[in-house]
């Protein structure tokens, strides 16, 4: 099995090396190159191949939200990853607005971070605990500005499809779940993306808050 290669950018190395270590400890998981600001990490992909890029959200020169927003428009981005010491919503937001799958927090690294890393190598978002608070506060905030939600456009299939997502269900376990392929499960998440107008899991599980699938 080839490893997934890593880049790790922050500006402390000291932090960098203390990832490092959680990362390294895993066979899949391999640190291939480092950088000390955002500017350096965008720099060092023109000539390393990486498939992920684990950004700290503060970093001199070039943020880690900066830098994710710049490695977002290259023809075929690595997944990216925001890790941060703030259990702060608009850093969470913003994160998954320039392209982030995930946001870890530093305190919880050695939890929370290599799970984070095979989610988003999945196409799954990582949502760090609080962050199912931030998003139940950001739904009613919008009700409260008048904002509609929006009404229920999925079939019944396709809501129950929803729900599992949204619950952390990987294709494999939803498709057992329901007694489905997983050639069935890919093609409703397709057709439920198409029709909501949205991209990937996390804006997925908003809606699923919002219609009433899961408990925030």
């Amino acid at each position: 099995m080839t490893p997934i290669r890593i880049l790790l950018a922050d500006d402390h190395a000291l932090v960098r090396r203390g990832v490092r270590l959680i990362l390294e400890q895993e066979p899949d998981l391999e640190v291939v190159a480092e950088a000390g600001d955002g500017a350096e990490a965008v720099e060092l992909l023109r000539h390393t191949e990486v498939d992920l890029v684990v950004l700290d959200i503060a970093m001199p020169r070039m943020t880690g939200l900066q830098a994710a927003r710049e490695i977002s428009r290259r023809r075929e981005p690595p997944r990216v990853l925001m890790l941060s010491m703030h259990d702060n919503e608009q850093y969470f937001f913003e994160s998954l607005k320039v392209g982030a799958t995930g946001y870890v927090l530093k305190s919880v690294a050695d939890e929370d971070l290599v799970g984070a890393c095979r989610a988003a190598m999945r196409g799954e978002a990582f949502v760090y605990p609080g962050a199912m608070g931030a998003l139940a506060r950001d739904y009613l905030d919008r009700l409260a500005r008048g904002e509609s939600v929006p009404e229920t456009v999925l079939t019944e299939r396709e809501d129950e499809v929803l729900k599992l997502i949204a619950e952390g269900r990987s294709s494999k376990e939803i498709a057992a779940a329901l007694t489905i392929s997983v050639k069935t499960v890919e093609r409703h998440r397709a057709n439920m993306l198409a029709k909501l107008g949205m991209s990937d899991r996390t804006q997925l599980t908003r809606y699923a808050i919002r219609a009433g699938l899961i408990e925030p």
